[in-house]
């Protein structure tokens, strides 16, 4: 019976020394082997391992996916113009050099994160404080996430951290800032709508003084144009009655004195003056231009 016991312990002993032999990578992680608390070897290869059982040999695994480092503060910085702006950002990152990862960090992954905030924080503050408010916002934006990423990328391989890639979520005005931002906003549009008025005003006065003229000039021409052809037609008129009465001079002044009678005794309200025996009565008193 003492035998039989003897021989499961020493199978369980045997059993429990070769499980802490073997271990496991799993392929989402690292996996660093110590020696007597010195590192002996990395393993990112997935699969099945063997090591020394502990206190010789023991293993530390790490992560090896992309991780997302949100920013845990909205951050204010002050631009080139004495401006306040926040700032809100994110870091996809991941383990690089897993040996160099744990001597700085000791695998705490906190740590790293707290090493990242402080320098994207650093590296923002450097480019922002060159920039204005609206190079920050707008303008610049993709040089500022460019530069702040060439200084991450930097420092943070020092430490084993590999950055895929650095954002800026949110850009904005502190709130005491928005005001003024607003009034600035609103004065420039005033500026720009009074000088779009001025610009108008002087184009229209322009528009109707060329229109002035032009009606001016179209006005005095089509006179000029209807005293030409009413100084033709005159003279054209003068000439035929002048052929005409050129045939019968006796006719012609019997017909221009009935003419002139017409137009004298038009009304008979009319007061005429006139001595009886003038020559003017010629054709009252002798119809055929004879008689006196």
């Amino acid at each position: 019976m003492n035998r039989l016991v003897t021989i499961f312990v020493a199978g369980f002993i045997a059993l429990m020394l070769l499980s802490s032999t073997i271990f496991v990578v799993d392929q989402r992680r690292f996996a660093i082997v110590f020696a007597l608390g010195q590192v002996k070897e990395v393993i990112d290869k997935p699969g099945l391992h063997f090591k020394l059982p502990p206190p010789f040999q023991n293993v530390v695994y790490m992560d090896k996916r992309i991780l997302t480092l949100d920013t845990p503060d909205v951050n204010r910085f002050i631009t080139s113009e004495k401006s306040n702006v926040l700032v809100d950002s994110f870091i996809k990152w991941r383990i690089s050099d897993p040996r160099l990862y744990y001597i700085s960090f000791a695998g705490d992954e906190t740590r790293a994160q707290n090493r990242l905030s402080q320098v994207i924080k650093a590296a923002l503050s450097d480019e922002i404080t060159k920039r204005t408010v609206r190079e920050v916002i707008s303008g610049q934006r993709a040089a500022v996430m460019a530069a702040v990423q060439a200084k991450l990328i930097a420092e943070a391989a020092e430490v084993g951290i590999g950055i895929v890639d650095v954002r800026l979520k949110r850009v904005e005005y502190t709130e005491q800032n928005i005001n003024s931002v607003y009034e600035r906003m609103r004065a420039e549009r005033v500026r720009v709508a009074n000088e779009s008025r001025s610009t108008g005003a002087a184009e229209s006065e322009q528009i109707r003084a060329d229109a002035d003229r032009q009606r001016t000039v179209i006005i005095a021409e089509a006179f000029r144009d209807a005293e030409k052809v009413k100084g033709d037609g005159d003279a054209k008129a003068s000439a035929i009655y002048a052929d005409a009465f050129g045939k019968n001079p006796e006719f012609a002044r019997y017909y221009r004195s009935l003419e002139a009678y017409r137009a004298s005794f038009k009304d008979r309200s009319d007061v005429l003056v006139v001595d009886p025996n003038s020559e003017f009565f010629k054709y009252f008193k002798a119809p055929a231009g004879g008689g006196k």
